[in-house]
């Protein structure tokens, strides 16, 4: 059993029936998105448990070896290449025993969203295709689909079904828009049910994006 994260809790009304687990990006912390709660939530909406994890705090080669929370370690300026997989797939698992803790928390598959930013969001799409249960859906912001080419061999058996969002700015200077349009890309002739949008930022989120989120949440909360 993988080592528990320590992660920072939200609860938008008492007894939440759904739970979203948000993945910050690199050298963030969990604390990174919680401004995003009152952003994004309607008051119409069913009560959510917001986990935001803490990632371990690793060396980062392309930062001179700094400790730093990361996801996994990034080698070099051509993230797609040289791709730290064993890191990954640490993270995959760890974040993949904060969804299994939700089951045991009376909050089903059906009923949990994960969702990240940068290197959260490679973690969220790399975790989402390898998913053997269902999620309510997958919320990738500014970010790429990482060690793609075990796939199709490693295609969870529920995945297809899971609805995907991503979001990416056209003048992203640390993850370029051209990775994310490649990873929609192997989602779609996968048969993910994909929805896209490109924003004039750099690597950040906007409110035109929040606000796509939260109609896109509100239609699998519904």
């Amino acid at each position: 059993m993988p080592h528990v994260l320590e992660t920072i809790e939200i609860e938008t009304r008492p007894n939440p029936t759904h739970s979203v687990i948000w993945l910050h990006g690199l050298g963030a912390d969990g604390h990174d998105f919680e401004p995003i709660v009152p952003e994004l939530v309607r008051p119409t909406w069913p009560g959510l448990r917001f986990i935001f994890p803490h990632a371990p705090v690793r060396p980062v080669t392309i930062n001179g070896g700094v400790r730093m929370r990361a996801w996994y370690d990034i080698l070099g300026m051509e993230i797609a290449q040289r791709q730290d997989e064993a890191g990954v797939r640490q993270s995959i698992e760890q974040v993949q025993a904060l969804l299994e803790r939700e089951t045991t928390r009376g909050i089903p598959p059906a009923r949990q969203f994960l969702a990240g930013f940068s290197q959260g969001g490679a973690i969220t799409l790399a975790l989402t295709v390898r998913r053997n249960e269902t999620l309510a859906g997958a919320i990738a912001l500014s970010t790429y689909l990482p060690i793609a080419g075990s796939l199709p061999a490693e295609l969870g058996s529920a995945a297809r079904g899971i609805p995907v969002f991503m979001g990416h700015g056209a003048m992203d200077p640390v993850v370029p828009q051209g990775l994310g349009l490649m990873s929609r890309g192997t989602l779609t002739q996968l048969g993910f049910p994909l929805t896209w949008h490109s924003y004039p930022m750099p690597h950040s989120v906007c409110a035109e994006e929040i606000r796509h989120i939260a109609d896109w949440m509100e239609e699998r909360l519904a």
